[in-house]
């Protein structure tokens, strides 16, 4: 694997707080909705921010 510099792993850790803000924000909303439609469409999102978060994580590995 490439060495990555500064200011790509200052980057990267930059992104990975804000895809897991994003996770914990689509899972609060999902328990708040008033729907199942919109639960799971808050669901779907929020695995889809964690997914992001897996795939940047890794490129620090």
């Amino acid at each position: 694997m490439t060495q990555l510099s500064e200011k790509e792993l200052s980057t990267i850790k930059d992104l990975l707080s804000e895809e897991e803000l994003l996770v914990k924000k689509f899972q609060m909303l999902a328990e708040h909705a008033q729907t199942q439609q919109l639960k799971s469409k808050m669901e779907d999102i929020a695995q889809k921010h964690q997914g992001h978060f897996n795939e940047l994580y890794q490129k620090l590995s």
